[in-house]
């Protein structure tokens, strides 16, 4: 399954290039970074009303639209689910507790 968020990340990279009035992707990146946290925002929203009503199937279609969004936001950024994916695995196995204690330990 994870194929599908490089072949996804692919794809947003080359939108970034593409002109905005062929791609949502680019009419997003040329409004900059705050229409893209907009969009986040709204999905984020969207994905926790969702859940509140309790329709599995639109509360998946919810979380992909909110992970889309995100994806185009890592992208902007320079970077990729892989990222993500890498930082999951780091905190696999690990409690959370103990892993946000180290967080703020470093932070110190």
């Amino acid at each position: 399954m994870a194929d599908i968020l490089t072949q996804i990340t692919t794809t947003l990279l080359a939108r970034k290039q593409a002109d905005a009035n062929s791609s949502y992707v680019a009419r997003l990146y040329a409004k900059g970074l705050d229409a893209i946290l907009k969009k986040i925002g709204e999905e984020a929203t969207e994905t926790i009303l969702a859940a509140k009503e309790g329709d599995k199937a639109h509360l998946v279609y919810e979380v992909a639209d909110l992970w889309f969004h995100s994806m185009v936001l890592l992208a902007q950024q320079g970077l990729s689910a892989d990222d993500v994916l890498r930082e999951l695995t780091r905190r696999h196995g690990v409690s959370g507790l103990t892993e946000k204690a180290q967080r703020q330990a470093k932070e110190i």
